[in-house]
């Protein structure tokens, strides 16, 4: 059913929910403790195949393509509600296999979708792995406290994803002719670090090109704003889901979460994408001179994301959770595709705590 070849022991099939049919990959031991794996954004299941099959004896590994992306049903994403209708999907996908209790993880953006589970379903939730977690503040545009730099989300969402990228995405493109839009350039420069390449590097390829495209899909709409750089959130699409404007309380709503799973933070020295000075980040562009007009950094900082997730789990400490954040040594976005042993060596020993 995959439409992305599978490794040997990855099963593919399609399960109907009352919200959409979900495009599921399956390994490991058929009853064994569940552990869901959340993808993230230009990417799939597919990211998570190496990993799920390295699990340990007596866990079984769950990694559905959200909303928007890979074989799951083409249903659009209601940006208006951040991240809830991902967390929906996600519910309701376990509901409908009858799963009570199960394990999680989450990468990026579905790291940002994780922050939401926890809030949504504590009960359910076993033990919580972030790896290059989204900030729960949104992707772009907040000070360093979350706070909104301005009240229409401006310099976050669809707006600021260039448009060069998202239609070669849509047109299939593995060629490497444009080191700024090309997705497998892209993919190369910034997933991981370089010079690393991926040995399954087409199969990788071919699940960033899986993502929906178009103005209500990827990147989304976007609407015009009298703020810098001038255009803000509109109401479709994953990029304005994460961004400032609709983020809301869930970092609160995560922080207030009972009972609270242990937390492993996960993420790589040399991540390019989550960052405190993300290359992802229109202020940090600003400052370099890559965005024409930017009004400073008293007006729009730039947003430090890896700070802010690191606020948000110690004010989930105080509150009676706790944490552990492990660097990984000379990785990037994505360590545990370039760094298995070493993601595996703190992900296993988390997983046996509950």
């Amino acid at each position: 059913m995959a439409s992305i070849p599978t490794l040997d022991g990855i099963r593919s099939r399609m399960v109907a929910t009352p919200r959409l049919e979900v495009h599921l990959l399956q390994a490991g031991t058929e009853n064994g403790e569940v552990v869901l794996f959340v993808h993230g954004n230009a990417s799939s299941s597919t990211f998570w195949e190496e990993t799920m099959l390295a699990l340990p004896e007596g866990f079984a590994a769950l990694a559905p393509d959200l909303r928007g992306y890979g074989d799951t049903e083409d249903v659009l994403i209601d940006a208006t509600r951040g991240v809830q209708d991902w967390v929906d999907d996600l519910l309701s996908l376990v509901d409908t296999l009858g799963i009570d209790r199960f394990h999680v993880v989450g990468h990026s953006l579905g790291g940002a979708v994780v922050f939401g589970l926890v809030a949504a379903r504590p009960t359910a939730i076993r033990t919580v792995t972030l790896v290059a977690p989204g900030s729960p503040y949104g992707f772009g545009g907040s000070h360093a406290d979350g706070t909104p730099v301005f009240e229409d989300g401006a310099g976050s969402g669809a707006g600021v994803v260039n448009p060069d990228f998202a239609r070669r995405i849509g047109e299939g493109d593995r060629s490497e002719e444009s080191p700024q839009a090309s997705p497998r350039v892209v993919m190369n420069s910034f997933y991981w670090k370089p010079p690393f390449r991926p040995a399954r590097e087409e199969a990788l390829l071919s699940s960033v090109l899986s993502e929906k495209i178009g103005p209500e899909r990827y990147p989304g709409d976007s609407v015009p704003s009298e703020h810098w750089p001038g255009a803000a959130p509109g109401k479709l699409g994953p990029v304005n889901a994460i961004s400032a404007r609709y983020a809301g309380d869930l970092a609160q709503r995560f922080v207030a979460a009972s009972p609270k799973p242990p937390v492993l933070w996960v993420r790589g020295d040399s991540d390019q994408i989550v960052s405190d000075q993300s290359l992802f980040d229109i202020a940090v562009l600003g400052q370099m001179g890559a965005v024409p007009g930017y009004p400073g950094p008293e007006v729009f900082p730039n947003q430090p994301m890896v700070s802010q997730v690191r606020d948000v789990l110690t004010r989930y400490v105080s509150e009676g959770g706790d944490y552990e954040e492990v660097v990984i040594d000379d990785a990037g976005h994505t360590p545990y595709v370039e760094k298995p042993e070493a993601f595996g060596a703190c992900f296993h020993p988390h997983l046996a705590r509950r």
